[in-house]
């Protein structure tokens, strides 16, 4: 009986994904589609949570099956993610106007998005105090526990390491290792390798012309070629949303999600904060923050609804574009934005648990001294954090490592996870896309007039 009810469950899965096959052949905007599967992915998740139990054994061998198209969707994310940093980066070398200045370029770019990361950590602690957060608040279920244990094991390999240690290991000694992402840092190590051998043809350039343009024509190739996989990938996004919907609904617990309800809503808070602050940024250096809105949402809307900064990535380097960013520091911005400064995850979400677990190991966390050490160590330890699935969890483990915090006490918001990713995401490239607008204003090389043409704006499904 269990096969049947399973074979049932993975033939209704097939149903609404050939539904919105159906709803792609007919040119039903990408957005819509995305948003489709999201709903009937938790109306799916609901159905089998309430007809079988979140820990019945039809649940988790449908959820088996599932994952097929769930994982299997963030699997070629994954896939993706360390050909597109290193030739996003790559291809930002290659770009003629960054010649003269791309040392200013980069340190404008890393210094607004530290600096706003150090911004979102003030806001998740002030968020943390606002809604009066804290561990001891939540309850330890199985999950929880277990998931604590995970992150204990993880930060093996982060303990006992000075913060010298930490930033040699950024550093990119074998980088065909790192292409594989095996190291925690493996994204910074990527961005480190190919800024190395941006910087070699920028050289070469100088002294060879005609070696430097040969190799150039072969980045941009490469770059056209690498954009087109991404785009084969993300056009699998609707399918993979719905599976991974329905899978987090149908074997999450919600009374443990209904009990963690008030850390959802201050995280939100604080996101969305952390969001007005980037438009605030904006009007700062005189640019129409409601144009920006306008432009950015399709991109916003993916990231929201994808949770990969990554799997954003070529949409983000539009949206600059057609923001008046020139081709350079959108690339530059992007790029450094999948692993350095994400506000979202490397920001107000380590700053929050550590607000919230200091008081069980005895410190105030009204002190001064703490909330400077921690808004420091946000800052510093959001560099190498990956633009794809367990980027926060990461941050989360330097963070709290670094300030001596348990950090078993933060798999107590597993059952939350997804709730909280989707805007953390979304967060993290408007940021990214924030520091490369403010970094052409500043360099005075952006096209106000394109940034003002609200006729210019990069529609997802245009790009899918």
């Amino acid at each position: 009986m269990t096969t049947t009810f399973v074979i049932l469950n993975c033939a209704v899965l097939l149903l609404v994904i050939i539904g919105l096959y159906i709803m792609q052949k007919k040119h039903i905007s990408f957005s819509k589609r995305v948003f489709t599967a999201l709903g009937i992915g938790i109306i799916l998740g609901f159905i089998l949570q309430f007809a079988y139990g979140a820990d019945s054994e039809i649940v988790t061998t449908t959820t088996d099956w599932f994952n097929i198209v769930g994982n299997g969707y963030v699997k070629f994310l994954q896939m993706i993610v360390m050909p597109l940093v290193f030739i996003s980066i790559l291809s930002a070398f290659t770009r003629l106007k960054l010649s003269s200045n791309i040392g200013k370029i980069s340190v404008l770019i890393i210094g607004i998005l530290l600096g706003t990361t150090a911004v979102a950590a003030v806001v998740g602690i002030a968020t943390s105090f606002a809604f009066n957060l804290e561990a001891v608040q939540i309850e330890q279920g199985e999950a929880e526990l277990e998931r604590a244990a995970q992150l204990e094991e993880q930060q093996g390999g982060i303990e006992g390491q000075t913060l010298p240690q930490q930033i040699v290991e950024l550093l990119p000694a074998n980088p065909f290792l790192d292409f594989t992402g095996a190291r925690p840092t493996s994204t910074i190590a990527v961005v480190i390798f190919a800024a190395f051998i941006g910087m070699a043809y920028l050289g070469v350039k100088r002294k060879q012309p005609e070696q430097a343009e040969w190799f150039s024509k072969f980045v941009e190739a490469i770059y056209a070629i690498v954009m087109r996989a991404v785009t084969l990938i993300l056009r699998l996004t609707p399918y993979g949303v719905l599976a991974i919907m329905a899978r987090t609904v149908a074997t999450s617990d919600l009374g443990a999600i209904l009990s963690l309800g008030k850390f959802v809503v201050a995280s939100y808070v604080a996101l969305i904060v952390m969001f007005l602050i980037h438009m605030l940024l904006l009007t700062l250096t005189g640019l129409n923050p409601v144009t920006y809105l306008k432009k950015a949402f399709p991109v916003l809307t993916f990231a929201f609804t994808a949770r990969s900064s990554a799997g954003a990535l070529p949409l983000n380097i539009k949206t600059q574009k057609s923001l008046g960013v020139p081709d350079g520091i959108a690339n530059f911005a992007g790029s450094f934005g999948l692993s350095i400064g994400q506000n979202g995850c490397a920001g107000i979400y380590p700053a929050m648990l550590a607000i919230m677990i200091a008081p069980t190991m005895n410190i105030n966390p009204l002190s001064p001294s703490f909330l400077a050490s921690v808004v420091v160590i946000v800052a510093i330890s959001s560099f190498g954090v990956a633009g794809v699935g367990g980027g926060a969890t990461f941050a989360a483990l330097l963070v709290l490592s670094a300030l001596n915090l348990p950090v078993g006490l933060a798999g107590l918001l597993i059952s939350i996870e997804p709730l909280i990713d989707m805007g953390r995401t979304a967060v993290n490239v408007s940021g990214s896309m924030t520091s490369g607008i403010i970094t052409s204003k500043l360099t005075k090389e952006i096209d106000v007039n394109a940034y003002n043409d609200r006729s210019n704006q990069i529609e997802a499904e245009a790009h899918i």
